[in-house]
């Protein structure tokens, strides 16, 4: 591959991105004769389906002690995964105030944190050194906790249960189901199919939910998000732009004291991002790199550069005779304020969560936005179903519930920072400096940036081999197996790749993927589809992403 193929010159991700496949995603027809009727369905059991679906649920209880006139609800919540929290990733330092919110009963001992913030340190890497860093004041973290959103999420799962939701596991949600310009329901994806995509042994026919309202909290870069999104016209004042972060989990021999974060090596310089490293417990840390997908060097690789990134004497010194035990990989939707849907209700529908890029990249966080923004669904969902109207106009009150919040009041004063990078690391740094200073006022104008795969690549240069030791190091198809892959390897592609790729742009896939899914014969691109684990990455720049059956995919316990 690479030069020795006589290749190089500027890439175009984009002309080679087939379409969304909208036709597949929003349906045009009433559910079957047999379809669940549920009042409000939640499709994602992450925070933020999870928290709407306990709000809602104890709202709706308060209402029936009050005499109220609502009755009882069925609230459904569709997750893809076979348990609550395998599919579910994040660093994670959370901050615990929409917990609380959530469960004023509670103390924040009572929740299912790891450990608190008490130390922390920032460091910009050189290959072989580091230097301390002043923390900047988005990245403090004191008074927030280490975390792992699979316990998190299983947990809110049981406090969900209790208040009798029903928690549907291995139910990916393949469409919308509309009426004129209502949301009505969803349909399932089958479960079963062989290769070709024909029933095969253990098949289950898809499956239709009726629903008032219908919460789209399916995380980054969710299918159904982007489809009705563009079925309705809703575009914001810039694209959306991810990053993908890659992590892994190490029993550890040396404890780690403080919550580290870094920039530097070993991105280049024309890369934006950064890794982290947190202590789980007195024997576990969680490392990760995250990267911006709108990167130049078209043999940029994510996974690879982590793998490099342990040798440095900053994380070997806590790795080394320990064992990985856990790797996974997700997008981050970084766009940030300017990046958000303006409108995020609809007649029958509200987006929540990672669905509407609900993150603030400078401070690193996203799932106590989720949280929150689920606890606004809620609210907002209860007063329209009290009038009997789940109509836009009803729905409305959601979206200014989030204007209105803390939400996009951060996002808001860190609107251009993500934006501010695209001139490089050190451009971006004084940049960011400025804003941080003047509270989001500098540059006084909305920085516009264009989707991730309108950046063009370059295959210039010759790629420095890398080799994995399996002690420190490893390979795609190691880490895979880490992730707990339960993925049938006779399951249909659930990629839809363009046509006519050239070798190129099929070597720019190769390094995209962090799980292996794109290899290379000769010329020829392979697509090993089992080997997903729905990081979304090149659904942003390249082959297009679409539910398969529940269960499949990685099964993390710790992350």
């Amino acid at each position: 591959m690479g030069e020795a193929n006589g290749r190089g010159g500027s890439l175009d991700p984009r002309r080679y991105q087939p379409d969304l496949p909208k036709d597949r995603f929003i349906l045009a027809e009433s559910p079957d004769d047999e379809a669940v009727p549920m009042d409000v369905i939640f499709v994602g059991g992450g925070p933020a389906g999870l928290a709407g679906a306990i709000e809602l649920a104890r709202l709706v209880r308060k209402d029936a002690e009050e005499g109220g006139p609502l009755g009882e609800l069925e609230i459904g919540v569709l997750e893809k995964s076979a348990e609550l929290g395998e599919h579910t990733l994040c660093g994670a330092v959370v901050n615990p105030g929409p917990f609380r919110e959530l469960f004023p009963e509670l103390s924040d001992e009572d929740f299912p944190f790891r450990t608190p913030v008490t130390k922390e340190a920032v460091y910009l890497l050189r290959e072989s050194g580091a230097t301390r860093l002043p923390t900047p004041p988005t990245m403090k973290n004191h008074g927030n906790y280490v975390a792992s959103i699979c316990e998190v999420v299983r947990w809110m799962g049981e406090r969900a249960e209790e208040l009798g939701v029903n928690i549907f596991p291995g139910f990916p949600v393949d469409s919308l189901l509309v009426e004129d310009e209502t949301v009505v329901g969803v349909r399932t994806a089958p479960a079963g199919l062989d290769r070709s995509g024909e029933p095969g042994a253990g098949y289950t026919p898809a499956m239709d939910l009726t629903g008032r309202v219908t919460v789209l909290a399916e995380g980054t870069r969710g299918p159904l998000t982007q489809a009705y999104q563009e079925w309705q016209g809703v575009e914001a004042p810039n694209a959306q732009i991810y990053a993908l972060g890659v992590k892994e989990l190490w029993e550890v021999k040396k404890p780690l004291d403080r919550v580290i974060h870094t920039m530097g090596w070993p991105l280049p310089n024309d890369a934006f991002g950064g890794s982290f490293m947190y202590p789980m417990a007195d024997d576990l840390v969680a490392l990760g790199l995250v990267v911006g997908l709108d990167y130049k060097d078209a043999r940029l690789d994510v996974h690879e550069l982590l793998q490099r990134m342990k040798l440095h004497p900053l994380f070997r010194e806590y790795l080394e005779g320990g064992e990985l035990v856990e790797w996974g990989a997700k997008t981050i939707p970084e766009g940030g304020y300017y990046a958000v849907p303006p409108r995020r209700h609809g007649h029958g529908v509200i987006m929540a969560g990672d669905a509407a890029g609900l993150v603030d990249v400078p401070s690193l966080k996203g799932i106590h936005y989720a949280v929150q923004s689920g606890i606004l669904a809620a609210r907002s969902i209860y007063e329209a179903l009290k009038k009997d109207d789940t109509s836009e106009g009803a729905l409305a009150a959601y979206t200014k519930a989030v204007d209105d919040s803390f939400i996009m009041k951060d996002l808001y004063r860190t609107r251009n920072m993500r934006p501010a990078f695209k001139d490089g690391f050190y451009k971006g740094g004084v940049k960011a400096g400025l804003m941080t200073l003047t509270g989001g006022a500098f540059p006084g104008k909305r920085i516009p940036v264009e989707e991730d795969a309108a950046e063009a690549r370059t295959l210039d240069g010759t790629p420095e081999p890398f080799t994995p030791d399996n002690e420190l190091t490893f390979s795609k198809v190691d880490a895979v197996f880490k992730s707990g892959n339960k993925t049938r390897d006779d399951i249909p592609s659930h990629l839809v790749v363009g046509k006519d790729v050239p070798p190129e742009l099929a070597e720019f896939y190769v390094h995209v993927c962090p799980a292996g899914v794109y290899e290379m014969e000769g010329d020829e691109l392979v697509v090993n589809a089992p080997n997903c684990v729905d990081c979304k990455a090149t659904d942003v720049l390249g082959p297009r992403w679409t539910p398969r059956e529940g269960g499949s995919g990685p099964a993390y316990r710790r992350m």
